[in-house]
């Protein structure tokens, strides 16, 4: 496959059957060959996504030591701001060369879920900053939660299956700034090669080159999104959870040639995780003689502690 396929939710959303069935064998078909689509109709609007962009630019744009104060040890970098070149890929030693944000779960009705995760953080030197972040939370959410219902039933599962796993999930927004290069990096990107950890990420910002998906030939693959499309991919806990029927495909962001080098970029990914009891064990109808149980059985919340070690983010 040389090229990210785009799919269009409308045709899920619709009444029309066979709209829906192209919708679940398109994406299907999409994430057992390269793991990624670029997907069309989803629940942001265009104002909603101009305001982000406006709050995460002003975001990072201020003082270092006003930004260093939303930086809250002991947490693993689950919410607030991380400072740049902090998170490494698994295996690499060299930080990536970005600052983030994070925003998390807003509960609903879970004393319990409340408990177990970190509040949000609130910037008071932007008003509407965690405003516009709570709302794309949620729209990012709701349109995950429809993919996950087309491979639901792509798996040969009930539609609304993954349903309650990611109702209250430990689910993750991740304004990222990729702030100017300065020097020459030594073995550092703005994004090493790497998988992402959750069921399914969801991209927004994935417009002009940078972006790179390897297909399984090894080759590095462009994938460039329409200015109203989100890139959607699958994580290793669905890929662990399907037996790699659905594939977790490596990506990166390169940095840009020297002429660009003065240029920010902005990205954000919505990373989709379902509450921590979720069971991750291979599904039965993902085992048959030719694919054998390749995965150990191991909890969503387990999965997430051993990656977060990986990625220096926390400690053993």
């Amino acid at each position: 496959m040389e090229k990210i396929p785009s799919v269009n939710l409308a045709d899920f959303l619709s009444e029309d059957a066979d709209r829906k069935q192209k919708f679940v064998d398109e994406i299907g078909k999409a994430y057992e060959e390269i793991g990624f689509v670029a997907l069309n109709g989803h629940f942001l609007s265009d104002e909603l996504i101009k305001s982000l962009y406006e709050e995460i630019k002003n975001f990072f744009e201020l003082p270092e030591t006003t930004k260093s104060k939303y930086e809250i040890e002991g947490i693993g970098g689950q919410r607030g701001y991380t400072s740049f070149g902090k998170e490494h890929a698994k295996g690499k030693k060299e930080g990536d060369l970005k600052e983030f944000w994070h925003f998390g779960q807003y509960v609903d009705n879970d004393p319990k879920l409340e408990a177990e995760y970190p509040p949000n953080v609130e910037v008071k030197e932007l008003p509407k900053f965690n405003e516009v972040g709570k709302e794309t939370y949620k729209m990012l959410e709701k349109t995950a939660k429809y993919v996950l219902r087309a491979l639901a039933l792509h798996l040969g599962l009930e539609e609304t299956y993954f349903d309650n796993y990611i109702k209250n999930g430990n689910s993750i927004l991740r304004p990222i700034h990729y702030p100017p290069i300065k020097t020459a990096p030594k073995n550092a990107e703005r994004a090493a090669a790497h998988g992402d950890i959750n069921l399914i990420t969801l991209l927004m910002g994935a417009q002009g080159r940078g972006l790179q998906v390897q297909n399984h030939k090894g080759d590095w693959i462009d994938a460039i999104a329409e200015p109203n499309q989100l890139m959607i991919n699958v994580g290793d806990m669905l890929s662990r959870h399907t037996n790699n029927k659905l594939k977790s495909t490596i990506h990166r962001v390169i940095n840009p040639p020297k002429e660009l080098w003065g240029t920010s970029r902005y990205s954000i990914p919505f990373f989709m995780h379902p509450v921590s009891e979720m069971k991750l064990d291979v599904l039965e109808s993902c085992i048959d003689a030719e694919n054998p149980k390749q995965f150990e059985d191991i909890t969503a919340g387990e999965f997430l502690h051993e990656r977060l070690v990986d990625l220096g983010l926390i400690k053993k």
